[in-house]
């Protein structure tokens, strides 16, 4: 299986294919609102923006599963993040990134990718994992890693055909 073959929902709830996004490369990140890393949206935009052209998509998956630092609803996230950070790229539901009720497509990104020494929990919000055209994990990025850590990655990754 690839990334493109799991089931989710956008922010609204309705299903989201992930299968019209073969052939893009993916920046999949589990986003908070009150975090010490939420202006991290603005970067991820700016890539978004700068790359979406070259077939790069971000997806944000809000999740409160740390620190309880996303309360809202994943409809009210969407409105917080259009209005502070001017964020275009797809939101999605609101989601659990471990643990029994971890969505399947955050298990599969963590089996793919582990952390540091094989460790497969995510252990903050803005954990980011690279996917590459073909569906598979490339990187995983930690939460401290910000625009600058990333664009090497990316293009490398965007030039692969």
């Amino acid at each position: 299986m690839s990334i493109h073959d799991y089931q989710c929902r956008n922010y609204r709830g309705e299903p989201f294919n992930l299968g019209a996004l073969r052939g893009q490369v993916l920046l999949i990140v589990n986003v908070a609102s009150r975090c010490g890393f939420t202006p991290q949206l603005r970067e991820l935009e700016r890539l978004y923006r700068r790359y979406r052209d070259r077939g790069f998509t971000v997806l944000g998956f809000p999740c409160n599963q740390f620190g309880h630092q996303t309360p809202e609803s994943a409809l009210d996230f969407c409105a917080f993040s259009e209005r502070e950070y001017r964020v275009s790229f797809p939101l999605m539901e609101k989601v659990k990134v471990n643990g029994a009720d971890a969505h399947p497509l955050f298990e599969e990104l963590k089996r793919e990718a582990p952390g540091v020494l094989g460790t497969t929990l995510i252990k903050w919000n803005f954990t980011k994992f690279l996917v590459g055209r073909d569906g598979r994990v490339i990187h995983r990025f930690s939460p401290r890693d910000g625009e600058l850590e990333l664009r090497e990655a990316l293009e490398k990754a965007l030039d692969e055909p």
